[in-house]
């Protein structure tokens, strides 16, 4: 099975098969049939990239209802700490946050439903993110926390001082004076 489910509800991690010879490898980062084998059902409609030196912090951001997005993570090249933040009420892991490496030596992809905050860290030279979306970017939608907020304790694995940050993701707030509107339904 090439999902593994983490302790946060919808929270997954996608293992692709990777074929590998003397010539390189090959492996399918996305198969419609094979997420809907598994129970995962999503329309995605836009792609996104990014490219970021060592030290970049990105997020952690959301799109509040209806605008929310359904997003899968992958490296294309270097390697980040991908965080998601569930702040779905009534969550068994609201107000937690969920950290894994992602790079492209382990081809890991992580799919993070509608409800958490989103941010990764670059903590190799550079990286290049590529993340499918199940719903269009809506700039009035938008929301998100404060990557240092200091009860959700997260180690982007990048020392304070190295941390470069938009003046946007400086000025979101903690997750307890956070606005959105997720709640969750089992």
């Amino acid at each position: 099975m090439p999902f593994i489910k983490t302790t946060f509800p919808g929270l997954l991690i996608f293992e692709p098969k990777v074929f590998e010879d003397h010539r390189g490898y090959f492996f399918e980062s996305y198969n419609q049939k094979v997420f809907s084998e598994e129970g995962v059902e999503i329309n995605f409609v836009q792609d996104n990239q990014a490219s970021s030196s060592f030290g970049v912090v990105r997020g952690l951001h959301f799109q509040n209802n209806p605008f929310a997005q359904t997003k899968l993570i992958r490296v294309l090249s270097g390697a980040i700490i991908d965080v998601a933040v569930d702040i779905r009420e009534n969550s068994p892991a609201y107000g937690k946050a969920y950290a894994i490496e992602l790079s492209a030596k382990n081809k890991k992809q992580l799919l993070v439903p509608k409800g958490f905050a989103h941010g990764y860290s670059v903590i190799s030279d550079n990286a290049e993110v590529f993340y499918k979306c199940d719903a269009f970017y809506n700039k009035e939608s938008e929301g998100g926390l404060a990557w240092n907020d200091p009860l959700l304790n997260i180690d982007w694995q990048i020392p304070v001082d190295k941390i470069i940050i938009s003046e946007k993701d400086e000025n979101y707030p903690a997750l307890e004076n956070c606005k959105h509107n997720f709640v969750f339904n089992n």
